[in-house]
């Protein structure tokens, strides 16, 4: 006799080839839904370890902050996150109270405190984000979150983008860990949009599309190696394999980022004529 029709029938136990538990348990392979949930549980342990162990570096980057200038310790920026929602992101703050101006600045930037110009050229301002992760609003590793008024420029493109939380590092902060040097100091903000906008939506649409825990290993262990070989990274625009970039021979600032250029896709810029210390500053987003 045949059971009932709303009775199910369960599935043999000797069925080798059932693969419900390696579905719940291998977010790598089978699990496409799982995967985000595996990886939010690795971005808050490493967040949490992470605020743990650099609290001494925090405090002292607080009141440094404090004794310098005048104004709050932090400083938060509009971005555009996960599914498309606005948030502020934290940051140290690095610059003058009321200052204003552009959204990319450069390490020369009359903006700039004294603290601020270190944290700008170590890039020890992001490190309040950890936070942010703790929160759910970023990640460790994700594309980095722009500004409403760039991501207005490339909706389609950031429509795919935004199905991943934004993070600290990712292969397009890699990629363009040196900005500043491809960056058009007569024209940042439209050079900016034109040249290297472009080139970075393309890499963060091939992140989105490709995140998995493998490229995530692979990007935390070429952020570490970066910092510690003080060396930039190459990115491969349509693959996102990452090696050691190649310092040129030539002149730093007629050929720092050939490589990089190369790499992303990118031209030079148009103006070789510059002032010197223009040249030489970093554009810090």
């Amino acid at each position: 006799m045949s059971p009932p029709p709303f009775v199910k029938t369960a599935v043999p136990a000797a069925n080798p080839r059932a693969p419900v538990l390696r579905l719940a348990l291998d977010p790598i392979v089978h699990g496409v839904s799982a995967w985000p949930l595996f990886k939010r549980s690795i971005d808050v342990v490493l967040a949490a370890m992470m605020l743990l162990a650099t609290l001494p570096l925090l405090i002292a980057i607080a009141i440094a902050i404090k004794v310098d200038s005048r104004g709050p310790i932090f400083h938060r920026v509009r971005r555009v996150g996960y599914r498309g929602r606005p948030f502020h992101m934290l940051k140290f703050r690095k610059m003058y109270a009321d200052a204003r101006g552009a959204p990319l600045t450069a390490a020369a930037d009359p903006r700039l405190t004294r603290v601020g110009i270190l944290l700008t050229r170590t890039r020890l301002d992001e490190l309040p984000q950890l936070w942010d992760v703790l929160r759910g609003r970023m990640s460790i590793v994700g594309p980095r979150p722009e500004d409403p008024l760039f991501v207005a420029l490339h909706p389609e493109h950031y429509d795919a983008i935004h199905t991943v939380r934004p993070g600290i590092t990712g292969i397009t902060q890699l990629a363009f860990a040196e900005e500043t040097r491809i960056l058009d100091a007569e024209d940042p903000i439209g050079d900016y949009t034109a040249r290297i906008l472009p080139a970075k939506v393309r890499l963060d649409v091939l992140y989105a599309r490709q995140s998995r825990l493998r490229l995530d290993l692979s990007v935390l262990v070429w952020t570490v190696a970066a910092m510690l070989m003080h060396r930039p990274v190459a990115v491969h625009r349509s693959t996102g394999r990452m090696n050691v970039r190649r310092r040129p021979r030539r002149p730093a600032v007629e050929a720092t980022d050939a490589r990089s250029m190369h790499v992303v896709g990118l031209r030079a810029p148009r103006s070789p004529e510059r002032e010197p210390q223009a040249a030489t500053g970093s554009a810090v987003r």
